[in-house]
């Protein structure tokens, strides 16, 4: 398995796959690799000759330094992982910030036509800049064929494609079925850093989403809405930040609900200090 941490490197090895017409994908992680990432890498594997599989954690998607701090780095282990998947077609690329900023580590910025107002946006300052700063980059640097994207961040998979869309990117963006744990936890590498209890309780999330599915097909969204967050109320150990049941497409709240439109339950929540996000899709 290939790997590189500096962008002259990879960029001249992209070339070289790029002059054999071979085709490439791209799973941009942020490292701590879970088996909900090697499904990405598989899916990919299978449209693709080539994968890269990015790792960085790029901090101007953080609006708090002391989570960017606490985020898990395990390059090692995120290596065995990807050669349990593939030894040959999967390319590394571990930059430092100074590789992908070069000096400015600071975002542009971007208009995702409101996409980015809604949910995340509305309590992650600056967040999804961030986002669209990084991936850019790495489409330019990459220059992927097709990137995938899992659906568990549903809204920044919705503001990608709007990126591509806007800036005219040759590449074909994939979103990927959310990967659970057996409970129904939505994987993330944000997990791995729960306390027992709370590894216990964080099933509740999915519980609680599927069974507000259930209820959006005889009730209004603010019906569910009410329902999620007196749930939530009595959970000793699990605080609702948001629950939205939102138009799939605009993301904007539902105000009364239309057989022709697609709807997502959006729900961020936290467990102890560590934030969990989910969402489901209600039709």
């Amino acid at each position: 398995m290939e790997f590189y941490s500096e962008k002259q490197q990879i960029v001249a090895i992209i070339d070289v796959l790029k002059a054999k017409q071979l085709t490439l994908g791209l799973v941009p992680t942020m490292g701590a690799l879970h088996e909900g990432h090697l499904q990405l890498v598989k899916k990919a594997l299978n449209n693709n000759d080539k994968v890269v599989v990015s790792i960085f954690v790029n901090p101007t998607q953080f609006d708090n330094k002391e989570d960017l701090k606490k985020y898990p780095r395990t390059l090692k282990r995120d290596m065995d992982l990807l050669r349990t998947v593939s030894k040959d077609n999967i390319i590394v690329y571990a930059p430092t910030v100074d590789d992908i900023y070069e000096g400015k580590t600071v975002s542009q910025s971007f208009d995702f036509d409101g996409l980015e107002f809604e949910m995340e946006g509305k309590f992650r300052e600056g967040h999804f800049n961030g986002v669209g700063t990084i991936v850019k980059r790495f489409f330019d640097i990459v220059k992927p064929d097709n990137a995938y994207f899992g659906e568990k961040d549903f809204q920044q998979l919705q503001i990608i494609k709007k990126l591509v869309e806007k800036f005219h990117i040759p590449v074909h963006v994939v979103g990927c079925e959310i990967h659970r744990e057996a409970s129904g936890l939505a994987m993330s590498s944000r997990n791995t850093r729960l306390k027992p209890a709370y590894k216990k309780a964080a099933p509740f999330i999915y519980k609680t989403l599927t069974a507000a599915k259930e209820r959006f097909g005889t009730n209004s969204a603010n019906t569910v809405l009410e329902w999620v967050e007196n749930q939530f109320a009595k959970h000793d150990l699990l605080e609702l930040e948001y629950f939205i049941v939102a138009d799939a497409e605009t993301l904007k709240p539902v105000k009364r609900k239309s057989n022709k439109k697609s709807y997502r339950a959006f729900i961020a929540v936290y467990a102890d200090d560590i934030r969990l996000i989910d969402n489901i899709a209600l039709n």
